[in-house]
Formats: C-alpha cells, sequence, structure tokens
C-alpha cells in the first residue's frame, strides 16, 4: 500500500478513536501510537513549566496550553505543553481535531522512563522539525541526572533541527527565539541535578 494512502487510513482511524483520559493517541509517519500519560513527577514539571510560561507569556497574545493536540497535515501529536495564540480560531484545525502546527512557536516535552524516552528524543523531534514548530523543548529526568534540551531553527526537509541546546539540571535553559524568548527552564521548574 501506498505510504500517503496508509497516512490517509491512519488518520481516519485515528479521528474516529476513542481515548481515555489518561492515554494520548499520536500519529506520525504512518502508524498511531497510544501512551499513557504520565506519573505524578511528570505532571508535576509539566504543570510547573504551564504556570511559569504562562507568567512569562502575559502580554504577549500568546499562552501555554496542555491538552492539545497539534496537526500537521495528516500527522498528529500532544505535546505536554504548547505555546499557542491566545485566540486559537485561526489555529484550530478545520476538522475540530487540535491545532495547526503552523500557529504553534513552542511544544514541550517531559520524558518519562522506557520506550517513550525514545519518541520524545527521537520520533517527536522529526516530527516536531518537519512540521516547522521553531521551538521544542524536552525536560528529560532520565538523561545523566537529568537535562534540558531546546532544539530551534526547524528544517522541514531534513525534519530536524539545526540549533541544539543540553542544559544539565541545575543550570539555566533559556528559549531564543518566538513569543517566550527569554523564558528561563531552570531548578524552579526541574528541581535539581537528581543522582
Amino acid at each position: 500500500m501506498d505510504p500517503d494512502q496508509r497516512l490517509w487510513k491512519a488518520w481516519k482511524a485515528w479521528k474516529a478513536m476513542a481515548v481515555p483520559e489518561i492515554a494520548r493517541a499520536e500519529i506520525d509517519e504512518d502508524s498511531i501510537t497510544i501512551s499513557v500519560i504520565g506519573d505524578l513527577r511528570h505532571a508535576a514539571v509539566g504543570g510547573g513549566l504551564r504556570k511559569a510560561l504562562t507568567k512569562h507569556l502575559r502580554g504577549t497574545g500568546y499562552t501555554a496550553t496542555q491538552g492539545r493536540y497539534v496537526t500537521a497535515g495528516l500527522k498528529a501529536m500532544k505535546p505536554d505543553l504548547a505555546v499557542a495564540p491566545d485566540d486559537t480560531k485561526a489555529t484550530e484545525h478545520p476538522e475540530g481535531v487540535g491545532l495547526l502546527a503552523s500557529g504553534i512557536p513552542l511544544v514541550a516535552e517531559v520524558v518519562w522512563p522506557d520506550c517513550y524516552e525514545r519518541r520524545d528524543q527521537e520520533f517527536k523531534p522529526r516530527a516536531y522539525a518537519s512540521a516547522g514548530i521553531p521551538v521544542y523543548v524536552i525536560i528529560d529526568d532520565y538523561d545523566h541526572g537529568g537535562t534540558v534540551t531546546v532544539l530551534s531553527r526547524p528544517d522541514a526537509e531534513r525534519r530536524a533541527y539545526a540549533s541544539s541546546t543540553r542544559i544539565p539540571y541545575g543550570e539555566e535553559a533559556v528559549i531564543p527565539e518566538g513569543p517566550a524568548k527569554g523564558f528561563v527552564i531552570g531548578p524552579e521548574i526541574t528541581g535539581e541535578r537528581r543522582g
């Protein structure tokens, strides 16, 4: 079967799915992946990031949101956090299945163990770069005691980011561009380095 046809069938199946609130279903390349949403630590880091980023974005016309799908073509990802316009009408998908990636300047994932590390570190950077999302942040407790990686300057054709900055927990990672430019992800959000 032609890859475009497989992707179209995956898109139709994804739209028809009833996914429980404790999980998310994402479609990338030509497959649907269902994953369980993280533990309390995952929720605390994601919630702390959203709260601090919302405060930073006040007055910019953007806000930090959680629980929304980000779509590009027939692909849909559900990041732990996305920066979106305050008025999402212009970025809403015409079929009501999330926000269009073209209007999203930043997404963030909080990694949790097992196969999800690979998704957040390998698959999702390709998906977000190919969608043209300017900044992708990865907060990873499991990378050598904890790191924050900030990827920017997406190359949609190569499906990769041209710039990558990896900062250990305990230090400050700074968002380089967009409405969140200058926002600092430091120990207040991640905690200190983990043994």
